[in-house]
């Protein structure tokens, strides 16, 4: 990997550094959702839930159509998912091995 390729990882991975960041993700995973449909569905404030996908947004996870008043939100690239499960995979396993924190 390339200097290039190093920082645009960790550009990605500050992105997903956040559990509702994530949780976020895996909802429009299934499809596009309104701001409202998240709020509600992650029960987590407007503005919290506005913060995180201006976050995502920027990082070009999400994609962003509007349709009228309403604002709607997809994953940008299915292989996202297949990052946040192999993260998964690798954090679970190094902290089943880990004895002391």
């Amino acid at each position: 990997m390339n200097n290039d390729h190093l920082q645009s990882a960790a550009f990605l991975a500050k992105s997903l550094s956040d559990g509702n960041r994530l949780k976020i993700l895996l909802l429009v995973s299934g499809g596009r959702k309104s701001v409202s449909a998240i709020v509600e569905e992650l029960d987590l404030s407007q503005p919290l839930v506005s913060h995180h996908l201006k976050e995502l947004k920027r990082s070009l996870l999400v994609k962003v159509e509007r349709e009228g008043p309403f604002i709607y939100y997809e994953l940008a690239d299915s292989r996202i998912l297949d990052v946040l499960q192999t993260l998964g995979e690798v954090a679970s396993d190094l902290l089943s091995a880990r004895k002391t924190f």
